[in-house]
């Protein structure tokens, strides 16, 4: 039992390797879903579903096998604008090529939504 995150992105990681249809997340949280949302909206994921309960709610999640790999970033940088083209090349394999997911003042985005708005924030996870 570790992290919610990593715990989460390794489930995934795993389901996709083993070419599953959908995977079952048991333990969930606001961040969580919103990481989820921003990978339905790049099309990494199909649909999910958010199912609340008394400990947190549960996110069932089909997959479309376009998953390369997906992790966590540990811990949880701090980056300013100017330096997430450097945080690109150390996580993502290409320019261009899959997102990375920050959290900032105004929400979770994408880096390139970020560096479209000028703003920095805490790296949370990756996904190509």
């Amino acid at each position: 039992m570790g992290d919610l995150i990593s715990d989460s992105m390794n489930s995934i990681m795993s389901a996709e390797l083993h070419q599953k249809k959908e995977v079952v997340l048991t333990k969930c949280s606001s961040l969580l879903v919103g990481i989820v949302k921003i990978m339905k909206s790049n099309g990494y994921i199909g649909d999910y579903e958010f199912t609340p309960n008394e400990r947190g709610g549960v996110i069932t999640i089909k997959l479309i096998n376009k998953i390369n790999k997906i992790g966590s970033i540990r811990p949880r940088y701090p980056c300013t604008a100017e330096k997430l083209e450097s945080y690109e090349k150390v996580y993502l394999p290409a320019a261009g090529f899959g997102i990375i997911i920050i959290s900032t003042s105004n929400g979770l985005m994408t880096h390139y939504e970020a560096k479209k708005q000028g703003l920095g924030g805490i790296l949370v996870s990756y996904c190509y």
